[in-house]
Parts: C-alpha cells; sequence; structure tokens
C-alpha cells in the first residue's frame, strides 16, 4: 500500500474548504494553544507555525503558560511566547485544541481587542466543542488536533518532513500523547496513516513515547507517590479517586506540570469504570480530569455537570468548589452514572 497516495485522499476528504483557504491566504497568524498545555495544543501550534512559514508569511506561537520542561524535546518550543507581539500586523487568529474560545486562558483577556478584531478558526478535535462556526475544523473522529495538522500539510502539498523534519517531530509528539502511545481507543486506521507517515518523514516514535510516557523526574514520582496513597473507591469498586492538594507540590519540590499523567495511571484501575484525579486549586476551585471506560460512562456527560468537555473516554471540568465540597458533588454524579452502567 502507498501510504502517501492514501494519506492525500484522506487529507482532500478531510479538510474543510474554508480552513484550507483562510490559512492558505493568511500572511501573519497568531497562533494559541490552550491553558495549562500538552504536547497536543503544542504540536498543533508550532505545526502550524511551520506551514505558514512554508508558504512565505509569519507565524507567532503563544501561550498563556510557560511551557513545562516535559516538552523541551520538542523542536521549536522555545519560541512560545505568553502574549502576542505588539510589534506584528496579525491578520488571523488560529486556535489550536481549544474545547471552548476560554481554553486559551487570561491570554484572551489581556488582549481582548486583537482577539475581537481578527479573524478566527479553530482547529480542535473535543466532541464537546460547540463554539464552531462553519469556517471552523472540529473533527471529533481525530485522535488528536496534530493528526489534522498533518493531514492540513499533506493538502497544502507540504512534506510531512518539513523543517528538517520539525514538522514531523512535533506533530508525533501530540498524536502520542493524546492517544497515550496508541493505547486508547480514539486510534483510529486514520491516526495510524498519519502516524505512519509521520515516521516515515523522521519522527522518532520510539523517542518520543519515551520521553512523554516513560521518564520522570524524582520529583515527579514523589508527587505521584503521595496520589497513590490517597487512593479511595466507592463501595462497588466502579469509581475511583484520588486528590492532589496545593501543598503536595511544596512538599516534592514539584511543579504544576509534573502532575500530567497521574490520572492516567489511576485509570489503570482493574474494576473502575470511572477513574478521577480532583486537584485543588489556588483560587478555591477544584479542577477535575475523568478517564472512563470503552462502552460505559461518557466522560464529557459527567465532567459537562459543570461546563467542562474533552471527549467520552477523557475529559475535564473546573468546579467551582473547594476540593473538600468538590470530592462529595462529583462522587455523587459519578456515582449515579456508573450505575446506569450494565456489562
Amino acid at each position: 500500500m502507498n501510504a502517501s497516495v492514501d494519506l492525500a485522499a484522506l487529507a482532500d476528504e478531510g479538510v474543510p474548504g474554508p480552513v484550507l483557504a483562510r490559512l492558505a491566504a493568511a500572511r501573519n497568524v497568531l497562533a494559541v494553544s490552550h491553558e495549562h498545555p500538552d504536547a497536543d495544543t503544542l504540536g498543533a501550534v508550532l505545526g502550524i507555525c511551520l506551514l505558514v512559514e512554508a508558504r512565505g508569511g509569519r507565524a507567532t506561537a503563544v501561550c498563556t503558560d510557560a511551557v513545562p520542561p516535559l516538552y523541551a524535546f520538542m523542536p521549536g518550543v522555545e519560541r512560545f511566547r505568553t502574549d502576542p507581539d505588539p510589534d506584528e500586523a496579525y491578520d488571523l487568529l488560529l486556535l489550536a485544541d481549544c474545547a471552548t474560545a476560554e481554553r486559551v486562558g487570561e491570554v484572551a483577556s489581556r488582549n481582548a481587542a486583537l482577539f475581537a478584531r481578527l479573524p478566527r478558526v479553530i482547529v480542535d478535535h473535543h466532541a464537546s466543542n460547540s463554539e464552531a462556526d462553519e469556517d471552523d475544523w472540529i473533527d471529533p473522529g481525530a485522535a488528536a488536533t496534530c493528526e489534522l495538522v498533518a493531514l492540513l500539510a499533506v493538502r497544502l502539498g507540504l512534506p510531512l518532513g518539513l523543517a528538517d523534519r520539525a514538522l514531523a517531530d512535533v506533530l508525533m509528539a501530540g498524536i502520542v500523547m493524546d492517544t497515550a502511545t496508541f493505547a486508547h481507543p480514539n486510534a483510529t486506521p486514520r491516526t495510524l496513516a498519519v502516524s505512519a507517515a509521520l515516521v516515515a518523514a523522521g519522527a522518532p516514535l520510539s523517542d518520543i513515547s519515551r520521553r512523554l510516557y516513560r521518564t520522570k523526574p524524582d520529583t515527579q514520582l514523589r508527587l505521584f507517590g503521595r496520589v497513590l496513597d490517597r487512593l479511595e473507591t466507592t463501595p462497588d469498586r466502579r469509581v475511583i479517586w484520588s486528590t492532589l492538594r496545593v501543598a503536595d507540590f511544596v512538599d516534592t519540590d514539584a511543579i504544576p506540570a509534573h502532575s500530567e499523567g497521574i490520572i492516567d495511571l489511576l485509570a489503570q484501575s482493574e474494576t473502575a469504570e470511572v477513574s478521577m484525579l480532583l486537584k485543588e486549586q489556588e483560587d478555591g476551585t477544584t479542577r477535575l480530569s475523568v478517564r472512563t471506560k470503552p462502552g460505559g460512562v461518557d466522560a464529557t456527560v459527567l465532567t459537562g455537570t459543570w461546563g467542562g468537555g474533552g471527549y467520552a473516554r477523557a475529559a475535564g471540568a473546573t468546579v467551582p468548589l473547594p476540593l473538600g465540597e468538590a470530592v462529595d458533588v462529583v462522587l455523587a454524579v459519578a456515582g449515579r452514572l456508573t450505575g446506569e452502567v450494565r456489562r
């Protein structure tokens, strides 16, 4: 099978014309990730920047938060700014991997006039995204937003090994992150076809997988230990959860980025239909991360109770309650939903 021919057909079929036209016409793109970034949003933004620049345009990568050290291996990650460049004359705002426009964080409020003035395109794969219009590209069938950016590159006639394979590297990182190295059920035949093409273009799949999932600093392991020590389950063992407190970061010398991956560890529970991590926030709210088993509870239904989103097997929300109160409220909803699951 000729992978490049198949991928071209997938790109022709998948990339919406309005998105292609807007991006092709843009000469100076402001590409923005979501707050608390992961490899998918970072890779998608960097990928968009590389595509725009390969066509002779200019692009700025923005994330309201500092990029966690975990992602330092991604080529070009140092180019991220926390705000747009005031000296640039942007003609397009692109939001990558943002389930809602608010997901970009405080950078939007700091630059409200600019964000309101610019024409906007959203490229995202979250089923819960309800803010898109006809000029946006929301594809819940994609395992990662980086999968969509790879198709966009092919549709634009640009090589996936662009920029001394930097494009392939950053897009592969996003796919590896959002599929947990192809372990999640969101990895489809198209995901695998895109990934095969990225590997053929030079992306070091095994090294990326090792860096994202099998390499952790000792401080992060100590943080994981605290969360695991608090592990609890409901009497029927169908809901498993733990908590992460602000003081845990101080006590272990960890940083917020080190909490990445804890929820996926909890989700390895043999019996739980729903796995949850509740993180105490300094503003008095609680951040909820959820993973669910295939064929059971839809994680977006659970997190949607508090206006959150994501996709069926993995979602998140901010619960407007302090940690102690949030646990009881969230458990009540999770218990009701798991009670409806019949296997």
